[in-house]
């Protein structure tokens, strides 16, 4: 079998590696101040290239996502961190609305929970989310989070 190369496959183009990573925004729903910190700190030492916007619970993220945040506003491309159990709207409510409506449904969410529990996970997949992380899994001080979230958002072409 003689091999491919990228002459023989003009439609694929090299991946420039010295290309600028692109920007992106992350909004990070969670009401627990340690692992919002854990994250954020983690993106800093990583340099991850993106603006992160905050949310303490479900309402405040669907207030940012939809502009009627009376001080904190988010720009798309965007990469929502949702955590499921918090108070008032939980991270599977607000899912429920994100995906009911025409202007978020397309919004890329990865679940960041503390829950490994298969109902949740099952339910995650269920409403089309990108990925669920346990918060255990990713590392120390979210350092598996920062690089999963620098290669996915240089890799993938968000809406």
């Amino acid at each position: 079998m003689a091999e491919l190369t990228l002459e023989d496959r003009p439609d694929i183009q090299p991946l420039d590696v010295t290309a600028p990573l692109p920007l992106c925004s992350v909004l990070l729903v969670d009401d627990d101040d340690v692992a919002v910190e854990g994250v954020l700190r983690s993106f800093r030492r990583h340099a991850v290239p993106c603006t992160t916007v905050c949310a303490g619970d479900g309402v405040e993220a669907l207030a940012i996502l939809q502009g009627c945040h009376p001080t904190k506003t988010i720009k798309a491309p965007l990469v929502v961190l949702l955590d499921i159990n918090m108070p008032g709207m939980d991270g599977f409510q607000l899912l429920e609305k994100l995906r009911r409506d025409p202007l978020l449904q397309r919004t890329v969410v990865f679940m960041l929970s503390t829950s490994s529990r298969d109902q949740d996970l099952r339910r995650a997949y269920d409403e089309h989310v990108a990925g669920y992380m346990v918060k255990s899994a990713v590392g120390p001080q979210f350092a598996r989070l920062a690089t999963f979230i620098k290669q996915y958002t240089s890799t993938q072409e968000l809406p």
